[in-house]
């Protein structure tokens, strides 16, 4: 593998705990920039979506049948290992793992529930093992928990269908109780489970997040896990934003909502390269298909080429990429899932120096290439196959040396006004799509 290999959440640890600031937080993270999703629970054995069809219930399972499917949960071929060897294989470098989703069935031996893997046919800890077999290979383990919980009676009133009030009813008098729950829970996971490297809040309703009296839990995942990142799903600032299913069009800075892919021209022009200071550390999470749990119906797939291409736009931007896969009811990963994680994987070894520990390039917004830079170089990433030729202009010092990664081969260039011109053969292709180093 090209590249300098990051140190590991859990080996900085330490340190990190000596100084738990945000920059020191996030110092992992910016090193992995690639993160497996997994969204898993019983409601993959119905082939469905997580949660949803019965908070917007759409004819495809009634809310009786979906909570009984886990009577029926048992992954007896779910292999941690394997989970893992994929994600190395993929470039991905961390996990986040669905402790919890909106239906509020724990992935995780909860005392505070029976609604459990623990009380399904499969009866073991899905997180101890997971959370095991990660610690044991040095793969990064971040946590999901869903805050709105259809299950709890403090959350909603659970004698009434989950699309009536999936929103959540914070003015009942058992709300502070639910809260109390939710506390409960975060502890179990910060306190049995190892390190944490992230802990994954979501919500239904992104304007309302503020009813769980956010900074309450945030400053429990700190007295736990004071070396652990928080993103911004609790209706207080986090360590990082986390778009989902959209690339930002323009570099995050911090204070700028990053609740759509739709900013105005005017923000994304003052925003194309921020100071180091005012850069907002970012997420993005994506599916492989349409969805993010397992659903054999949908063959909606991407391509290997754009699971890459939409890689490189987030890191050029400074972002990670957290990429789903949703695990069959059997624990296995589906092959289409696996095929292209691997195919990716391939192009992601060969171009790592650009890619780990890099933050976004000093050229934005150019139509052939994106850039990244890490120490002393700049990376060019040739976005346009029909190009015969790429003009670099804007970085601060001239260039002495060009080479393309995949290879090591050194790369022809012209002197121009402002910068360079590089001739794109066909065999700068030949490895996938060019990455070209560029040093003064």
């Amino acid at each position: 593998m090209g590249g300098l290999m990051a140190a590991s959440f859990v080996s900085r640890l330490g340190a990190t705990r000596q100084a738990a600031d945000a920059a020191e937080r996030a110092a992992w993270q910016r090193e992995a920039k690639l993160g497996m999703f997994v969204h898993w629970g019983p409601y993959s054995v119905a082939g469905v979506e997580a949660s949803w069809p019965i908070l917007t219930p759409n004819g495809e399972i009634t809310e009786a049948d979906y909570r009984a499917l886990p009577a029926r949960f048992n992954p007896t071929l779910f292999d941690p290992e394997s989970w893992i060897d994929l994600a190395r294989k993929a470039g991905q470098r961390y996990m986040v793992f669905t402790a919890k989703h909106h239906d509020g069935f724990c992935m995780f031996d909860s005392d505070y529930t029976d609604y459990k893997i623990t009380r399904t046919p499969y009866g073991k800890d899905i997180v101890r093992r997971l959370s095991d077999a990660c610690h044991a290979n040095r793969m990064d383990l971040g946590l999901y928990y869903s805050p709105p919980d259809m299950n709890h009676p403090g959350y909603r009133d659970t004698s009434k269908l989950s699309a009536a009030n999936y929103r959540g009813e914070p003015a009942r008098a058992e709300w502070p109780l639910y809260l109390e729950y939710m506390g409960l829970q975060l502890h179990e996971l910060l306190t049995k489970y190892g390190p944490v490297a992230e802990v994954w809040f979501d919500a239904v309703d992104p304007d309302t997040q503020a009813r769980y009296d956010g900074q309450r839990f945030v400053d429990e995942v700190r007295r736990l896990q004071p070396a652990a990142l928080v993103n911004n799903r609790l209706g207080v600032p986090g360590d990082f934003v986390t778009p989902e299913q959209f690339i930002p069009k323009a570099i995050p800075v911090k204070g700028i909502r990053m609740d759509s892919p739709d900013h105005s021209a005017a923000d994304r022009q003052a925003i194309q390269v921020p100071r180091h200071e005012d850069f907002q550390p970012w997420e993005a999470c994506m599916t492989i298909n349409d969805t993010w749990a397992y659903r054999g119906k949908d063959r909606n797939f991407k391509s290997v080429d754009t699971l890459i291409r939409s890689m490189v736009e987030i890191i050029s931007r400074g972002g990670n990429f957290l990429l789903d896969v949703g695990p069959q009811p059997d624990g296995r990963i589906q092959p289409e899932f696996a095929e292209r994680l691997e195919a990716m994987g391939k192009w992601v070894h060969a171009n790592a120096a650009a890619i780990y520990g890099s933050t976004y390039g000093p050229i934005q917004g150019e139509p052939q290439y994106r850039t990244t830079v890490r120490g002393a170089s700049v990376y060019a990433f040739v976005m346009d196959s029909a190009a015969t030729e790429i003009q670099v202009r804007g970085l601060h010092n001239p260039v002495a040396s060009a080479r393309l990664v995949a290879t090591g081969k050194p790369v022809a260039f012209k002197a121009a006004s402002e910068g360079i011109r590089i001739a794109m053969s066909k065999e700068l292709w030949s490895e996938g799509i060019p990455v070209i180093e560029l040093r003064a």
